[in-house]
């Protein structure tokens, strides 16, 4: 949200502070402040300039201009704007200035010797016009441009506003800096220019939960045209794009009172009468953007008596839109449902400045005030307009306004630091509340309209503002004395924390990831629709199913991060969504983890395996059909004592560019199987004995299942066995390949004799060679 200096210097009396103090003392005591940017220093240095001479340069596009600065003399310019000619009064900005990101100065175009330069809207950063100079009409030559100054533009963080509707626009924000700074707040709305005429326009409310009001005010003798200079950039000041005179005073009471306004062109609507309704079922409507939507009951809808005229709270129609032939026009000024604003924008995926405001519960007296606003603005924008009767304004009726009781001793032992009585009243009220005394130490808060949409509601509220005024820098911070107990204990958290500290100190780094997924995503997994379960509301179009793997998204962890590096290790622990009977869908464990290189061969298939033996000490894996996104001859079943509990894959090389192996445990699955019983083992007091051994096998034959033969044969003196590497080529057969191991074998009461081991070598070896294994000895 952007918050213009010289706009709520307009609307605080005697604004001292700079704006970089200023932004400092909002984000202390209001709302977080990203940063202040300086806005239009140019603007010192620009005068109004009449051409008096303008001649072609021979050969070039450019033209010669001889311009009269009153005071600043005369100069030479070249300039290549279409509508440089005589008579024209247009911006000379100065030699020195510095124009975005330009140094402006004397130099030579065309062998002619160019002062400065004539400058477009767009150039000057009024709007975005730059298809010719800007044209000021009778300006005196050498003045500055009327009402165009320098500013600054202070940034805050949206998220920081959204429980204080009252502060998306700047006389909001304006009474938050007169209260801090002890200045004056000045009002800029005057409904006493609102006639009392009665109003001939109708207005009907189909349900006030809806809409708890709708004010409506008839102007004829309407000219649209460019709106001044000052208000265009105004509006682009704040990020706001000018349009057209009508257009842009809507936005701009929205942008200073924070209360969105539509202007309808009252010649193209059906009838005097203005409807607010929900809308029909598979209703269409064409919004000002040029999209048609398609509506249900759902969406609440401004009609006339042919049909929806805007969709309420979110976006004007095309059908009703302000034109350049516009002579009448309604002004509406309207309070809806925040919550009913927000589906409806959410599901059409249409957000506008208007809806932002809106689902954040505003106040509805802002409406009258709107209108008043607008009045004055329109009269100076549009000389002649003229108001045709009074105001049209049907609501709700008004609710009391909340008294909230409020003890001295409670707020003191709450805020945790003294303070007296008379100066929570004064900070109270500058913030506008209303403060009477009950009785000794206790007062009554009355909270003003725009505080009472779902922000000042309890006590509680109170000691907020009062601590964020008086500083919270200047309360002592003191640990709270309060009894606590243990919480009971957790496995399955702690199992998490267990097997997240693990693969942490295998050297994965650990990832995060949204549980949903889009139907592109899961119909390229093969996952089927059906089995999702589909998001009612959601952020996005590509966030509309909850997951049912966590494959999918280490899959774009793996595609994002191999576009920087070039080998990496990731996991995550979440959770697959699955459909179930119940009220409740069935929440699945999973553990996934990724390992990429990319001029990898077998090494990330073999790390994550790796990692599964650290995980499931014992498991084994088995070869497994492959899946749609899996590699076809390199995917597994991972095994845990005796029941399958994962998956051990690569990514099929049509997903991912290198090599990719992904382990995924189903967590839920480990638990059921229980723990590893685990038992005392003295230390081994006698040494061990090692011995290399090779066996030659058909080139697919597994190495898992080669190993547990050997250990067959090994007997219970064997300690160990590793895998050491696989070999193939000559002198081997064609279609074999060459596996070893290290086994280790000891006994417990002595040290084994040469013999014995020997012994144990030679059976591992004659079994083997009895399955029809060759040795290597």
């Amino acid at each position: 949200m952007k918050f213009s200096y010289n706009w709520m210097a307009e609307l605080v009396s005697g604004l001292e502070a700079t704006p970089q103090e200023l932004m400092r003392l909002i984000t202390i005591k209001t709302a977080e402040c990203d940063g202040v940017e300086p806005f239009g220093e140019h603007l010192s240095n620009v005068v109004a300039a009449r051409v008096l001479e303008a001649e072609d340069i021979p050969g070039s596009h450019n033209r010669k201009a001889l311009i009269d600065a009153g005071a600043l003399g005369r100069h030479t310019v070249v300039c290549g704007a279409p509508n440089c000619r005589a008579g024209i009064t247009t911006a000379w900005v100065q030699p020195g200035t510095s124009l975005g990101g330009k140094q402006i100065g004397r130099r030579m175009f065309d062998a002619i010797e160019s002062a400065g330069m004539l400058a477009s809207a767009a150039e000057l950063g009024i709007n975005k016009d730059n298809e010719g100079i800007v044209e000021l009409g009778d300006l005196a030559p050498g003045t500055p441009l009327p009402r165009l100054t320098p500013d600054h533009v202070i940034e805050v963080d949206n998220k920081s506003l959204t429980h204080r509707p009252d502060l998306w626009g700047h006389h909001g924000m304006a009474r938050e800096v007169a209260a801090i700074t002890g200045a004056k707040l000045l009002e800029p709305a005057n409904v006493s220019l609102i006639p009392t005429t009665p109003s001939p326009v109708a207005v009907s409310i189909e349900d006030l939960q809806l809409c708890p009001r709708y004010s409506a005010l008839l102007f004829e003798n309407v000219t649209v045209q460019p709106s001044p200079l000052w208000l265009q950039q105004r509006l682009q000041a704040v990020g706001l794009n000018p349009i057209n005179n009508i257009v842009d005073v809507t936005n701009f009471v929205m942008a200073e009172l924070g209360q969105p306004m539509h202007a309808f062109d009252a010649d193209k609507l059906a009838s005097p009468a203005i409807y607010v309704r929900n809308a029909h079922q598979d209703e269409t409507f064409t919004a000002l953007n040029g999209e048609t939507y398609t509506l249900t009951p759902a969406s609440l809808v401004i009609a006339d008596a042919k049909g929806a005229i805007a969709l309420a709270g979110v976006i004007g129609g095309m059908d009703s839109a302000i034109g350049d032939g516009t002579t009448r026009l309604l002004l509406e000024s309207a309070n809806f449902h925040a919550a009913s604003i927000r589906r409806t924008s959410s599901r059409l995926k249409l957000r506008t400045d208007a809806s932002m405001r809106f689902e954040k519960s505003q106040d509805p007296v802002n409406t009258v005030r709107g209108i008043a606003r607008a009045i004055e603005l329109l009269q100076e924008v549009s000389p002649g307009i003229r108001m045709v009767g009074g105001l049209a304004d049907a609501a709700a009726p008004s609710k009391p306004a909340p008294v909230i009781e409020l003890r001295m001793d409670w707020l003191i032992r709450k805020l945790g630091r003294p303070i007296e009585a008379s100066q929570v009243r004064n900070i109270l009220e500058a913030l506008r509340f209303e403060v009477k005394d009950a009785n000794e130490g206790v007062f009554e808060v009355t909270v003003p309209s725009w505080r009472a949409t779902k922000d000042i509601s309890i006590k509680d509220d109170l000691v907020e503002e009062v601590g964020r005024m008086i500083g919270y820098a200047t309360i002592d911070p003191v640990a709270p004395l309060v009894p606590t107990h243990p919480p009971a204990d957790n496995p399955r958290r702690r199992h998490f924390r267990a097997l997240r500290a693990l693969a942490a100190a295998e050297g994965y780094t650990e990832v995060y990831n949204y549980s949903f997924v889009s139907e592109e995503t899961a119909q390229r997994f093969g996952l089927p629709g059906e089995a999702h379960i589909k998001v009612a509301n959601p952020i996005s179009a590509d966030q509309g199913l909850l997951r049912i793997s966590l494959v999918p998204g280490i899959w774009r962890n793996v595609t994002e991060n191999s576009k920087y590096l070039d080998t990496f290790q990731l996991f995550e622990i979440g959770h697959e969504i699955h459909r179930h009977d119940g009220p409740l869908a069935n929440e699945v464990p999973h553990l996934v983890a990724a390992v990429y290189e990319r001029h990898g061969n077998t090494g990330p298939f073999y790390e994550a395996k790796r990692l599964a033996s650290c995980m499931l000490p014992g498991c084994e894996t088995r070869p497994a059909t492959a899946q749609l996104h899996e590699h076809p001859s390199r995917a597994a079943e991972v095994l845990w004592r005796g029941q399958t509990v994962g998956r051990l894959f690569e990514f099929h090389p049509n997903f991912v560019t290198g090599r990719a192996a992904v382990l995924d445990l189903n967590i839920a699955a480990m638990e059921a199987i229980g723990p590893v019983e685990k038992r005392y083992q003295p230390i081994r007091r006698f040494p061990s004995s090692e011995f290399d051994l090779s066996v030659i096998s058909g080139k697919r034959a597994l190495v898992g299942e080669i190993e547990s033969q050997i250990v067959s044969f090994a007997g219970a003196m064997l300690e160990s066995i590793a895998f050491l590497r696989q070999y193939e080529g000559a002198p081997l057969p064609e279609g074999s390949k060459s596996v070893s191991f290290q086994l280790s074998v000891a006994a417990r009461d002595r040290t084994l004799a040469s013999e014995e081991v020997a012994g144990i070598r030679d059976t591992i070896i004659n079994g083997m060679r009895g399955l029809g294994y060759d040795m290597r000895v």
